[in-house]
């Protein structure tokens, strides 16, 4: 544990020095302040209710975006900088290090999003806000990021080339969001599975909504644990190359 947390807090500090984490951090931070004031308190008199849903809904788009940036560079920078011979021989086991890696990006996408706690006070202005409703959607939005991190994750330690990461991130996240579509257009029973798949659709409108269900944060959960498993069993397969 106390590997994993040493690679970690690597990782974090990395990604605040970098010039990567800044533009991130700053693109996603205005993003999400010019849709919460364009969308959220926009368009006349709206339920507290209603203009936090909107809110998770916005910010749930920027936390994937910026989960496949934040984490191409995990894995495909150690190719970049010729360090990624130095990792494999390390006396550390391949799953702290992908673990680590992940903890400490996940740590800096955790940063950014409770960041926004401001954007729900505003909300108090001009009316009343339940504080369960906020907590849900927070938890939402890092159950979201964490599984998109993962899946950034395993596509880092796919690819040599950052870009190249972020491709296959992406290209995954966008599938996975899509599965609602196949379960639109399917028969039962596929229907119901390709909708329990979504990324999005079926799990975070409930958060968006103030509700929390078991059975959306195991599937969270679920598809992080899958990918970072993932990553672990490729990065194991590059060492024996």
């Amino acid at each position: 544990m106390k590997t994993i947390w040493l690679i970690a807090r690597r990782e974090l500090l990395a990604t605040l020095r970098s010039p990567l984490g800044f533009v991130v951090a700053a693109m996603v931070l205005a993003l999400d302040g010019l849709l919460f004031n364009l969308l959220a308190l926009g368009g006349g008199e709206k339920y507290s209710s209603e203009v936090l849903a909107q809110f998770f809904y916005t910010l749930s788009g920027t936390t994937m975006v910026a989960s496949v940036f934040i984490s191409m560079r995990l894995l495909a920078e150690e190719h970049q900088t010729g360090s990624f011979p130095l990792l494999l021989t390390a006396p550390v086991k391949d799953g702290h290090i992908i673990v680590g890696k992940f903890l400490g990006a996940f740590l800096f996408l955790a940063l950014l999003t409770l960041i926004t706690l401001y954007m729900p006070l505003l909300v108090m202005v001009h009316g009343k806000v339940s504080w369960g409703h906020v907590f849900a959607g927070y938890l939402g939005l890092l159950l979201l990021g964490a599984a998109a991190l993962a899946i950034g994750t395993f596509g880092s330690t796919v690819a040599r080339s950052q870009i190249v990461a972020a491709f296959i991130s992406g290209a995954l996240v966008v599938a996975l969001l899509l599965f609602w579509l196949l379960g639109r257009a399917a028969d039962k029973p596929l229907d119901d599975v390709f909708s329990f798949l979504a990324l999005h659709n079926m799990h975070f409108r409930p958060f968006m909504a103030g509700k929390i269900h078991l059975r959306d944060i195991v599937y969270y959960l679920s598809v992080t644990v899958f990918f970072l498993s993932a990553a672990t069993r490729m990065l194991e397969s590059r060492r024996w190359r």
